[in-house]
């Protein structure tokens, strides 16, 4: 089977709280879709991330090396979590990435590992 990454996009700054009752829903709604990720044998690991304001950037030019704050995109959107599923097709991929968008109420980029 192939591994995918489904990657969830957020704006730049979604600062979640989570102790309100649209961050309740949404934890309930993805941890039901973990749960059926994980019975159906297509979970390998998933995670969220704190906003990309939080990022370090690490660049390497020959010998120097130099670090910056801040995502390396400069974009409105930027990922805010993502599950690396394995699906026998591009298609299964896909339902399950349609899924996990209902389930976070956002866009989900489906990407193929390479090999």
């Amino acid at each position: 089977m192939a591994q995918y990454l489904l990657s969830v996009w957020h704006d730049e700054e979604y600062g979640l709280d989570f102790s309100g009752e649209v961050a309740e829903r949404l934890q309930a709604q993805v941890g039901k879709f973990n749960e059926e990720l994980q019975a159906a044998g297509a979970w390998v690991f998933a995670g969220g991330l704190h906003p990309a304001s939080s990022a370090t950037v690490v660049r390497s030019t020959g010998d120097e090396v130099s670090m910056t704050d801040g995502p390396y995109a400069e974009s409105k959107e930027q990922m805010g979590g993502f599950w690396v599923i394995e699906a026998p097709d591009l298609d299964a991929a896909l339902d399950w990435a349609r899924r996990g968008a209902a389930a976070c109420e956002g866009p989900v980029e489906v990407r193929p590992f390479q090999g």
